[in-house]
């Protein structure tokens, strides 16, 4: 007999999957949408480009986007490992051109970029879990 504090049901997993997508969709989305609607793209731009991200008028819609699309999608399960590894690479571009300058500890370092990088990490491993939009896909699909 295993013991539920050293091991876990699939069922578990799924949830914690869930818990941790559903959390991790909603911070992209939050900062997808501050860098769509709020700051504007064009001042993203601006910003990548004092910040020296290589060509800043294609990877600052494409960052922007990104997060606000990528974030949705990745709340509902959908696409979860492509999202997750353009997320991925976003959070270590966001490391190496951003926050690392800041040293490890908010409020300018880069802990919380790791964080992120990592549960996108994790995503593009394990995908979306049970529930989630892809998990219902192939479940059809392994049905027809």
């Amino acid at each position: 007999m295993t013991s539920p504090l050293f091991s876990a049901t699939d069922r578990q997993k799924d949830i914690g999957l869930f818990i941790l997508r559903l959390v991790t969709g909603v911070v992209f989305t939050a900062h997808g949408w501050q860098k769509v609607f709020g700051m504007g793209v064009g001042n993203i731009q601006g910003f990548f480009a004092k910040a020296g991200v290589p060509v800043p008028a294609l990877v600052a819609p494409l960052v922007s986007y990104l997060e606000l699309v990528g974030g949705i999608a990745l709340i509902l399960g959908l696409l979860t490992r492509l999202v997750a590894l353009g997320f991925a690479v976003d959070m270590l571009g966001a490391m190496f051109f951003v926050h690392f300058a800041g040293g490890f500890f908010l409020p300018k370092g880069y802990e919380f970029v790791l964080e992120l990088c990592a549960a996108a990490v994790a995503f593009a491993v394990a995908g979306g879990g049970r529930f989630s939009v892809d998990h219902a896909i192939a479940t059809r699909r392994s049905t027809q």
